[in-house]
């Protein structure tokens, strides 16, 4: 029954159960955060939110550095390292009572998320074998599959609505990091890349030394406009649903079942027909205009009948969802292409700074054009999608027409 579903018994799906685990914890935890923030410890929304937003920027420091400590010390122990600390810092949730502790402790966890993400892409490029873009694309099903039942599981707490039950909710989510640090453990050593490296010519790795690849750089700022795509399902689309829409309101979560169930059934499939910078910066390009496709299905909701908006609503979530599969695929692609193999970990850091730093930008953004602007806000951000997406292809060709750069990088062509 499961043939297809999971990877060979090894390594592969050891890391894919980690990830299972510590996407239900996140999915658990993200859904109710606010609730419990607001109803447990009592503070007040304007405090979450900038406690949140000062905490998120604050993480964005962690992406390269960290990267560069995996490539120096091995990405398996860099990782589960960062599990611990993440689950320490969520149980001590369970002790804050004050805006300060708040911030202070929140900032642990965003600084903690942004390290993982930088350490675990050279963990997932070590493991992956000869076909790194279809196993990231794999793993990232699993966490969307594992987040929606973390989501489920979250609805429980919140009809429950109690101290208790948020606080039960906060510990699950330390548990399920201590369980992935476990699962990380049982990984084997990959001997840290400037090992790997050494006497082969390449030149030493200097702290900021992703910052001179100007090729890289473009293509990463590139990806991180186009990432704000993931934030429009999730956040502009509710608001939009409820207060601009004749559209009934329990489409919001239906809109997010059709989204989770595409992204399970397709993503793999996805990423089949990448296989290399060209078919990727190809994938990015198409992906932008599914977006301006699908934002302008859903923008024309807005006074349109029940039954029309709902329908433009659905088929413009199908639409963008189509181009979130193309984006990704692309996006790993070129991650893990146009890294060096003695700096994925430095490399890492760097993508997860840039969508990083967009996801703290996105409420604003996506509030600016999608709910103040309207239809015609709508319709503009899908034309800046369009824009990424169409100059992704120049800019990793350009990341390939200079294979040797001071740097030391030697590129695919």
């Amino acid at each position: 029954m499961t043939r297809g579903l999971l990877p060979e018994p090894g390594p592969r799906r050891t890391l894919a159960a980690a990830t299972f685990i510590s996407s239900i914890g996140n999915g658990l935890f993200m859904t109710a955060a606010a609730l419990f923030f607001t109803r447990s410890v009592g503070l007040s929304v304007a405090q979450v939110g900038l406690g949140m937003g000062v905490a998120a920027l604050v993480g964005l420091s962690a992406g390269v550095p960290v990267g560069r400590v995996a490539d120096l010390r091995g990405p398996r122990e860099t990782y589960r390292v960062i599990q611990l600390v993440q689950a320490v810092a969520m149980a001590v949730l369970v002790l804050v009572h004050s805006f300060g502790m708040f911030v202070l402790v929140i900032t642990v966890t965003q600084l903690a998320s942004s390290a993982g993400a930088a350490a675990r892409g050279p963990l997932t490029r070590g493991l992956a074998g000869a076909e790194p873009t279809k196993y990231r694309s794999y793993l990232r099903a699993v966490a969307n599959l594992a987040g929606a039942c973390g989501g489920v599981m979250a609805g429980v707490v919140v009809q429950l609505d109690t101290r208790g039950a948020y606080l039960a909710l906060v510990l699950a989510n330390a548990l399920s990091f201590l369980l992935c640090a476990a699962l990380v453990g049982r990984l084997p050593h990959q001997t840290p890349s400037r090992q790997q490296e050494s006497g082969t010519g390449v030149p030493p790795l200097s702290r900021w030394e992703v910052l001179k690849d100007r090729p890289y750089v473009a293509v990463t700022a590139l990806d991180s406009v186009l990432s704000l795509q993931g934030h429009v399902l999730v956040f502009a689309l509710p608001l939009w649903i409820v207060g601009h829409s004749a559209a009934p309101q329990w489409l919001v979560g239906g809109c997010a079942v059709i989204n989770t169930l595409i992204v399970v059934a397709f993503q793999v499939r996805a990423s089949r027909s990448v296989v290399d910078t060209a078919s990727a910066g190809r994938g990015a390009a198409r992906s932008g205009v599914a977006f301006l496709l699908g934002m302008a299905s859903v923008a024309l909701a807005a006074g349109a009948p029940a039954w029309l908006a709902t329908a433009l609503i659905v088929v413009g979530v199908v639409v963008h969802t189509v181009g979130e599969l193309w984006y990704t695929a692309a996006s790993f692609e070129l991650s893990f292409r146009l890294a060096p193999a003695h700096a994925q970990g430095q490399y890492s850091g760097l993508g997860a700074t840039g969508t990083g730093l967009a996801s703290s930008l996105a409420p604003s953004v996506l509030g600016l054009f999608c709910i103040a602007w309207g239809v015609p806000g709508w319709l503009a951000l899908g034309g800046v999608f369009v824009l990424a997406g169409l100059a992704m292809p120049y800019a990793a060709r350009w990341a390939c027409r200079d294979p040797h750069s001071h740097t030391g990088i030697v590129r695919p062509v």
